[in-house]
């Protein structure tokens, strides 16, 4: 099947949510699956009109990213607007451009050639017929924050630092983008979320950070989460696929979880839109696995 199915060569902008297999659940995104005539105001131009976190736009591939996949015609360009701004990696758009590509050319295998490297994704059909898509992060770090750096941020959220989860320590952590990760110390504070939009974009302007992800963990593995976004133009995200890689870098540097371990995240039950993110980490691989089901949209 053509991926571009408009008959009159306008880009076809479809709409997928990702991290949940119901199209009122999980993080919206905008994906057009061939955006080869598109200019960047143009994709800015969609992005912002759809008003979704982050939007994908795709592309033929560099040559050197054919060889990875067996098959042709699964390889890509992928690069990621929100409303405001061009961002280096999304993993929600990932996940949402994945399975609406399964659907087109079926499961199996795919590679992207993002701004922060490159992405693997596999895609699988389950017996119910949803289709789960599973990225493989580029290469993760994390580091520490500034005292006053952190002191910035939690004046701009409203949060005391007695609301901190002390197992929990502050850093930024990367996985294709930075996050500052914070940790809630009860699911009250987590769920009390109203912060100074411009005071904590222009900290995150400073840090290159994406998100800020707030965290509260509900059992070993088993964790909430909430993405503050103002940078992008939105007050929060409802899932967020690079955020939950970073976190996962994060729980295995600090040793929160052992080295083989697959998490659970949930996001969006504040906003109503409840996703369910699965993060693996395998002992000996720095990378980091994020998981998710996805489902078409009504335009």
């Amino acid at each position: 099947m053509e991926i571009n199915e408009r008959a009159d060569g306008a880009p076809d902008v479809l709409h997928y949510t990702a991290f949940s297999t119901h199209p009122d659940g999980g993080n919206p995104a905008g994906v057009v699956l061939d955006a080869s005539g598109l200019d960047d105001a143009e994709m800015l131009e969609i992005a912002a009109r759809l008003g979704y976190s982050e939007s994908a736009f795709l592309t033929g591939p560099p040559e050197e990213l054919k060889e990875l996949v067996g098959e042709p015609g699964r390889a890509f360009t992928i690069r990621y607007f929100s409303p405001q701004a061009e961002v280096p990696f999304c993993g929600h758009a990932t996940v949402a451009a994945s399975v609406a590509l399964a659907e087109r050319i079926g499961p199996g295998d795919l590679v992207f050639a993002t701004r922060a490297g490159t992405v693997p994704v596999t895609v699988s059909g389950e017996a119910d017929g949803t289709l789960r898509a599973t990225l493989t992060s580029v290469e993760p770090r994390v580091e520490e924050i500034e005292e006053a750096e952190l002191a910035e941020a939690l004046a701009a959220l409203g949060w005391p630092s007695a609301d901190l989860d002390p197992l929990l320590p502050p850093r930024i952590a990367f996985a294709g983008a930075r996050h500052l990760v914070l940790g809630a110390g009860s699911r009250e504070r987590l769920a009390d979320l109203s912060y100074d939009f411009e005071r904590l974009a222009a900290l995150m302007r400073k840090l290159d950070l994406t998100t800020v992800q707030l965290v509260w963990r509900a059992a070993d593995t088993v964790f909430h989460v909430r993405d503050p976004f103002p940078v992008g133009g939105v007050v929060e995200d409802p899932a967020t696929g690079a955020a939950a890689a970073a976190f996962g870098a994060y729980a295995r540097e600090l040793a929160l979880v052992p080295a083989e371990s697959v998490l659970t995240l949930h996001q969006g039950e504040d906003m109503g839109r409840p996703g369910v993110l699965t993060v693996t980490l395998h002992a000996g691989d720095p990378k980091v696995r994020v998981s998710g089901a996805g489902a078409r949209m009504p335009r």
